[in-house]
């Protein structure tokens, strides 16, 4: 477990290197090993993240991060999602969601795709990484994992001192 500064000082679910297994299924079995087993089911609670092509720091740009905040929040995709929290990192995004009715992969292609035709660039790796959330497992520490990725990450000293994230609970 690992303790954290200001509002975020609980106990992470996870390692901070957590998404290391996902370059190496990337490297040594292709992209394509992610989306094996994947199936999206209503009313339940997702973890995803995407990332930027090549890894770019489009988000470092406050405008480009507010604009895409914008779209998380957008009313949750007319009824298809609920946002429980999210952040916005320069170069990729947290986004806890449950699924209100359609499928996950449908809901990140079409966040990916509004904040590219607003843009009007093309700056999403292709998939995401998602982790449905067990019964088990406390969502607020779930959330407070999301929210402490600047911090963690060394862009922040305090977690209220970046402002591309939101949670529910917080």
């Amino acid at each position: 477990m690992r303790v954290m500064q200001g509002a975020i000082a609980q106990a992470t679910p996870w390692p901070i290197n957590k998404f290391k297994w996902v370059d190496k299924i990337r490297k040594e079995k292709g992209y394509s090993q992610l989306k094996k087993g994947r199936y999206s089911e209503v009313n339940r609670v997702y973890h995803l993240v995407f990332s930027t092509k090549d890894r770019r720091s489009v988000f470092a740009d406050f405008r480009q991060a507010r604009l895409l905040v914008k779209i998380l929040k957008q009313d949750e995709f007319e009824g298809f999602t609920k946002t429980l929290a999210y952040v916005v990192m320069p170069d990729h995004v947290h986004w806890l969601v449950r699924l209100e009715k359609g499928e996950i992969p449908n809901a990140v292609k079409r966040i990916k795709s509004i904040f590219s035709q607003q843009i009007n660039q093309r700056v999403w790796n292709a998939g995401f990484y998602d982790h449905v959330i067990r019964a088990d497992e406390d969502l607020a520490n779930v959330a407070r994992y999301i929210v402490a990725n600047p911090l963690r990450s060394g862009l922040v000293n305090r977690v209220g001192d970046y402002p591309h994230w939101d949670a529910i609970w917080l």
